[in-house]
This record gives C-alpha cells, sequence and structure tokens, in this order.
C-alpha cells in the first residue's frame, strides 16, 4: 500500500521473479478493502499516505486480520511513530529508501523462517548429536553429561516450536541411548565422588557453592528451590527470567535417590543423608515418608551456623504448597526486604508430577513432555513465584534459584521384591532385604558405601535406571495401568539427575 504505487514496479518485477504474487494499492481505503474481502500473506504499507496514514490504516488492518503480517515502510525514524507503530503491532519495519533485496529479507523472515528453519532442522539435529556421540567414545567427564542433557532439552523445546514428528523419534532414540551411556558413567563414578573433595558439583555442595559465599560478603540473598524442576523446564522460563535479573546458569548432580527425602535434605544441610542420620537421628526415622523433609529449616540454619552465619529469626524460611499459600508471600513480599537471607520453597512442579499419576484430567493435559513443559510456563508465568522475583529485582538481593531434582517419564515397568514396610517410591526403594532386576535397577546392599542412612541392620535401596519404575509381582498390569507414561523420580537418568542451578542478579 503506497500512494506513489506505480514507482515501485521494480520492486513488483523482483518480487515476482522470486515467486511471490504481489498486488498494490494506492491509498489506505484501497487496500483496506483488498485486506477485507481477499487472502493475503503480508502486507507492505508506507507510513506516509494521503487520507488514512499507515498508522491509521494498521489500526484498521489488525482489527480485521489481526494475524497478517504488516511492515511499516517509513521515511522517519523517529522514536515516537516507531513506539506507535510497535503498539499496534506492526511485525517489522522499513526506512526509504528501500531496494527490493531488503524486503525480500522481510518477507522470507515472516512468511518463510518456518519453512527454513524446518530444512536444516535434521541437518543441525544431526551435526550436534553426532559431534557428542564422538565424545562417547572417549573419557566423558562431568561437564560433558552436562552438555548432553542441555542438547537434549535445547531440542526439546526448538521441537516444541517447530512440530516434525520424524525428528522427535530421532530425539527420543538419542534421549534413550544417552540415558543408558550415562547410567553406566553413574554407576562408574558416583561412588568415588562421595569421599572426594575434587567431585563435580552433588546437591550438598550447593549452598556452600553458591549460597553461603554470597553471605559471607554480606550481600542479601534470596534462595528459591523449586521442587521437582527439569533443566528444559527451566530453560523455557529462563528468557522471561532474563528481562528482570542478569542470568549465570550453572549445573549440578542431584545425589541419589534423586528424591526430595535425599537430594533436598542434603542441600538445606550441605551434608550427605548418612551424616544427617547421625546428627539429626530422627530425621529419617518418621513413619510418613511425606514428613521427612519436616527439619529443612534446621537443617539449613545449622548449615549457615557452622559457616559462621548465625541469624535467628533473621532467616527467613517459607514452604509454598499451593498457589494461595503463594499469592500470600507475594502480597506481604515487603515484609522479607530486610531479611539477609531469605529461603523459599515451591512444590508445586512435585505435587502436579505426582498428580498427573493419579488424576485423569492431569494425566490428559500432562501426559507428555512438551506438554509438561508448557503447563510448567504457563503456571510460572502466573505465578507467585514470578511475582516475588519481580519483586526482588527491585531490591539490592542475589537471587539462587535451583531444584534439588527432575524428573523423568517412565515408560517400561520391572518387578521390585520386598516386606509390606517397603517405602513406596516408584523409582527408589528401601526397606529390609530388597531385590531387583539388575540390568533395570540398581541394588545398593551397602548403604554407608553410597552416603545413604541404614535405618535397620538389613536395610537395602534399589534405584531404577533410565526410564524404569517398579511394580509389585502381584500387583502388576494394574501398577502399569496407573504409572506408565507418569513423571516420576528417585532414579538415574539425565532429566532427574542433572539440573540448573542460576545465580540471578538485578539489571
Amino acid at each position: 500500500m503506497d500512494d506513489e504505487i506505480d514507482s515501485l514496479k521494480p520492486h513488483f518485477l523482483f518480487l515476482e521473479q522470486k515467486g511471490y504474487e504481489v498486488v498494490g494499492a494506492m491509498s489506505g481505503d484501497d487496500g483496506i478493502a483488498l485486506v477485507t474481502n481477499e487472502s493475503f500473506d503480508l502486507v507492505l504499507l508506507d507510513e506516509m499516505m494521503p487520507g488514512k496514514d499507515g498508522l491509521e490504516t494498521l489500526e484498521e488492518i489488525k482489527e480485521i486480520k489481526p494475524h497478517l503480517p504488516v511492515v511499516m515502510v517509513t521515511k522517519s525514524e523517529e522514536e515516537t511513530l516507531m513506539e506507535d507503530a510497535i503498539g499496534q503491532k506492526i511485525d517489522d519495519y522499513l526506512v526509504k529508501p528501500v531496494v527490493p533485496s531488503q524486503i525480500l529479507m522481510v518477507i522470507k523472515r515472516l512468511l518463510d523462517s518456518r519453512k527454513i528453519i524446518g530444512n536444516t532442522l535434521m541437518k543441525r539435529y544431526i551435526t550436534e548429536t553426532n559431534r557428542f556421540n564422538q565424545r562417547l567414545f572417549g573419557a566423558l567427564g562431568p561437564e560433558d553429561w552436562h552438555d548432553a542433557t542441555r542438547i537434549l532439552a535445547s531440542w526439546n523445546l526448538e521441537l516444541d516450536e517447530n512440530n516434525d514428528v520424524g525428528l522427535e523419534q530421532a530425539l527420543e532414540g538419542t534421549r534413550k541411548e544417552w540415558n543408558g551411556e550415562f547410567t553406566k558413567y553413574i554407576l562408574n563414578n558416583y561412588q568415588s565422588w562421595l569421599s572426594s573433595d575434587d567431585r563435580p558439583l552433588l546437591s550438598p555442595d550447593i549452598s556452600g557453592q553458591f549460597v553461603i559465599p554470597e553471605l559471607k560478603k554480606k550481600k542479601k540473598v534470596l534462595f528459591i528451590v523449586v521442587d521437582c524442576m527439569r533443566l528444559d523446564q527451566w530453560m523455557l522460563v529462563e528468557p522471561l527470567v532474563a528481562e528482570y535479573f542478569n542470568v549465570e546458569r550453572n549445573y549440578y548432580f542431584s545425589m541419589l535417590p534423586s528424591a526430595t527425602p535425599f537430594a533436598r535434605n542434603a542441600l538445606f544441610a550441605g551434608m550427605f543423608p548418612d551424616d544427617i542420620h547421625r546428627a539429626y537421628p530422627d530425621v529419617y526415622n518418621a513413619s510418613d515418608e511425606g514428613s521427612l523433609n519436616r527439619k529443612e529449616e534446621q537443617l539449613f540454619s545449622d548449615n549457615l551456623a557452622r559457616n559462621g552465619l548465625r541469624y535467628g529469626k533473621g532467616l527467613k524460611y517459607i514452604k509454598i504448597y499451593n498457589n494461595s499459600e503463594g499469592e500470600t508471600v507475594a502480597k506481604k513480599v515487603g515484609d522479607l526486604f530486610d531479611s539477609p537471607i531469605v529461603t523459599l520453597v515451591f512444590n508445586f512442579l512435585d505435587i502436579l508430577a505426582h498428580g498427573q499419576s493419579n488424576n485423569v484430567i492431569l494425566k490428559e493435559m500432562a501426559g507428555t513432555e512438551a506438554a509438561f513443559r508448557s503447563l510448567m510456563k504457563s503456571w510460572f508465568v502466573h505465578s507467585p513465584l514470578f511475582a516475588i522475583l519481580k519483586a526482588f529485582a527491585r531490591k539490592d538481593y542475589t537471587v539462587v534459584i535451583t531444584t534439588d531434582h527432575g524428573s523423568v517419564l517412565c515408560r517400561r515397568g520391572t518387578v521390585a521384591h520386598g516386606k509390606r514396610s517397603t517405602s513406596s517410591n516408584l523409582r527408589y526403594k528401601y526397606g529390609d532385604n530388597l531385590n531387583s532386576n539388575p540390568k533395570e535397577s540398581v541394588l545398593i546392599k551397602k548403604p554407608e558405601e553410597w552416603r545413604l542412612p541404614s535405618l535397620t541392620l538389613a536395610t537395602t535401596y534399589i534405584i531404577a535406571r533410565e526410564d524404569f519404575y517398579f511394580v509389585y509381582p502381584n500387583n502388576y498390569n494394574e501398577m502399569v495401568r496407573l504409572f506408565q507414561n507418569s513423571f516420576q523420580h528417585g532414579g538415574i537418568s539425565l532429566e532427574e539427575m542433572v539440573v540448573p542451578v542460576a545465580v540471578l542478579n538485578p539489571r
């Protein structure tokens, strides 16, 4: 749409040679009539026209066809003009004089980018995964497995935007292969890490690495733990957080079992579970498994005190189970700003993962990894957590946000043998004289060698590999029906064990 349309014949010819069909209009009214009665893929709109100018025409176009891309062509780069145009949702703009190649670039970006990306997806995927597969022939270190998890997470997010069934199947095959190799790596290296000061970051190391040093510098810290948050879920919401903070993303390994009673207690205590059990004998002796994390605040407070940081009532620790509790905290967030250390635990994702197993509606809504990610993002955008982060972005706090473990989509059942007193978890179990298939799980006969508490003289643990989950032989079919394709945690997989810890500083 341009009142000097006759002078644009070279543009018409150039674009037609490139395979585009071009229609001209000499005024805003003529263009609006065309948009109303015909179907177009894109509008190039002159900003300065007699009669209806570009902004008025743009407004009417968006009322008629709100999703039709519009590119504004202007003689002026005046800031207020651009703000008005962007406010009315132009998709791009060009400044005169405009040459045909500039128009072609804009058209390709707006109309053909998805097709171009789709054509290159498989090539990029093969290149990136083959590059990592070459590493499998050598000696891999912790950072390699951080990379593997990041690569899988990045491709998950890419395929959420660019649906490609064939590539999704290829990615699933890669995930299965890499998880098999990761399990071997963990079984070959994990126990040696437990007695080494030269280990990669594990759950007990996180407070000492990221929180305590900041406090010793007299900086205020907001420490947030989002229970059961996977790396791909964090990467999905990280751009939203980056609008308010400079984000430094790090990675660590959740300890085994990669589950709340062990990994999160270790996270707050700065100790392995066997040491926690010796120092706090009643932590793991509760009959109700759900209460095994009831002493987190004391564990964290004592951890800080051992490092010379005694805050008493100055330590704020809040565990948030549901949205209403979170909203209460968000409304009174100003009450937290005087505290040198504020710790918030959000249990939404863990509750969602467990609820998905038992609730038909949740299973329909979050039955795939893509759906689970989407649900997490939707929650986060409207959550008290995001509101609290935005409030702290205006204060002089270092924010450390992490998780205790991730979760894996379980696809294969494996039989577990144990007594009635055996714990009920699906990815790990502890009890007396347990047994399971050694190809599908790991049997731990000596818990002390894995830095785990021995609750009785015969305490053993079993931990599921890859995407297996435990079922009982006398209830096999029913448990498979209930828990196949559910999200669980506690076992050995990249999705559960390689998790993010991000340090945020206000912009």
